[in-house]
Order: structure tokens, then sequence, then C-alpha cells
């Protein structure tokens, strides 16, 4: 059976074996070098059909990923042609100001707008994956229908702009401000939180399952759907309601949780028990039943 250890170990010992680096190997797939890591790491495993070009990248086939010794890769594998073709982009749009711009539908972007600000700009149907921001300041930018997964959000502030169905699996956002801005339908599987702020936002219809949030301000937000296996420690609330939620096996380490307000809300036992430990109102949420 597959699992992400095992393909990770195989991707790295052939990779160092064709003598390519994580970023070379990532050029060559159009995504980001801290993808590589995590499948390396086993922390991630890549879809099906990127198996099957990493298959044809290393001169072996699908059967050296399931731990089959019929294929093995030697050092006199070479690397297909492509991937010496791949261009390095000298476009960069870091310490840059930009308004109005229509970016949608680009891919690769990575670290290719740090430290800039950007007001009014469109990103719509982007393949941002992997994306690195660091110390941005965005404002009323629409990224709706955006694939911004595995990406790292840092010291940025983020106001009026628009996520609708963005895929913000596994990014992380830290020391970051983010103010009114709508989130509906997008997905925070495995997302990050820590040290920032979360102000005014629209959350619905979003998904929240491995979600963390860390020693976040959270103020006048409203939080609706499923929320499941997430984890608050050290969050101050200001003005917060969970409406019509079904909270599963989620985690609260605070002090108080007087200033969350329930409507309608279900919990399991041990979330309950969690919210009771903090001091939170628990008349608006009612037990599931096992």
């Amino acid at each position: 059976m597959l699992n992400s250890k095992m393909i990770g170990n195989k991707i790295a010992e052939a990779r160092k074996k064709i003598k390519i680096s994580q970023a070379q190997l990532a050029q060559s797939l159009f995504i980001s070098s801290q993808a590589v890591g995590k499948w390396e790491r086993g922390e991630s495993m890549p879809d099906i059909i990127t198996l099957n070009r990493l298959s044809e990248i290393f001169g072996v086939d699908l059967n050296y990923f399931s731990g089959s010794k019929q294929t093995e890769v030697t050092e006199t594998t070479t690397i297909k042609p492509n991937v010496k073709q791949v261009k390095k982009l000298n476009w960069d749009m870091s310490r840059g100001n930009w308004v109005d711009a229509d970016f949608s539908g680009l891919k690769n972007l990575q670290e290719k707008f740090s430290s800039s600000n950007m007001k009014s700009c469109k990103f719509v149907g982007s393949e941002l994956s992997g994306l690195i921001l660091k110390g941005n300041n965005l404002d009323s930018c629409d990224f709706s229908g955006s694939d911004i997964s595995n990406s790292c959000i840092k010291n940025s502030n983020l106001a009026n702009n628009l996520f609708n169905n963005c895929s913000l699996q596994e990014t992380e956002f830290s020391e970051s401000n983010i103010g009114s801005c709508d989130f509906s339908g997008a997905d925070f599987t495995g997302t990050k939180f820590k040290t920032g702020s979360i102000l005014k936002n629209i959350m619905l219809n979003t998904i929240w399952n491995r979600t963390t949030f860390i020693g976040m301000a959270i103020d006048e937000t409203v939080f609706t759907g499923t929320i499941e296996d997430c984890y608050f420690e050290n969050c101050a609330f200001y003005r917060v309601t969970f409406q019509n939620v079904t909270l599963i096996n989620t985690f609260f380490k605070n002090k108080s949780l007087k200033r969350i307000k329930f409507i309608d809300c279900h919990a399991d036992r041990m979330t309950y028990e969690f919210l009771k430990n903090g001091k939170a109102d628990l008349t608006g949420i009612k037990l599931l039943i096992p």
C-alpha cells in the first residue's frame, strides 16, 4: 500500500541519483520547492498525475514508487529534455506598486511579488500554490477561484479582498492582519493562523478542517458550518459568533471563552468539555448524540 513516507523517500532517492536539486525538480513541475520538500519529508503526497510526470523525469515506471525492486533509478538515468528546457522566468513583481492590474490565470508566481503594494488587482482563477508573500499590502484585490494552497503569507496586511472559492489548504498566515475580506466557499483544510488578527471577514460555506489558530486576535467574526479537528490556542475573542456550527474534536486552549456567542450549535462531548472548561456560555450548544 502506498504511503507518503515511502513515496517521499523514493522521490528523494531518485532525485539525488540523477543529481538535480529540489528547486530544479520543482521548476520542471511548475510547483514550489517547498512542495517538493514536503513530499520528501512525507508530509504530503503527489497525486497520480504528478506521479506519472515524476516517473517520466526519473526514467522509471510507477512500480518504482510502490517499492517494487523491478524498477530502480541509476546514476546513468538522464533527466527528460523538457526539464532542461524549462527557462527561469526573469520577471519579478516584488517591491512594486500595482493598481488595477489584471494578472488572472497566471501560474508559478511563488515569490515574485513579495514586499509589494497591490490595490484593485485581479488574480482570478490563478495557480498560486506555493506562493510566498512577505511584507505585502493587498487591498481590494480579487483572488476568486484561485489555488493558493501550500503558501506562506507573513507580515502582510490583507483588506477588502475577495477569496471566494479559493483553495487555501496547508497555507500559513503568520503575523498578518486580515480584515473585511470575503472567504465564502474557501477551503482552509490544514491552514495555520499564527500571531495576527482576523477582523470583520465574511466566511460563508467555508471549510474548516485541521485548521489551527494560535495567538490570534479574532474580532467581529461569524463562523458557520462544520468545524472539525481544529485548534484554538491563546486566542483573543471579541464579538465572535459561532452560528449553526457543528463542532467536532475541536480543541480550545484559552483562559476565557466568555466573549464567544454560540447560536444553534452542536458539539461532541470532548469539544463541549473544552468549552465548559473555558467558561464559555453553553446555552446555545447542544451535545451531539453518539
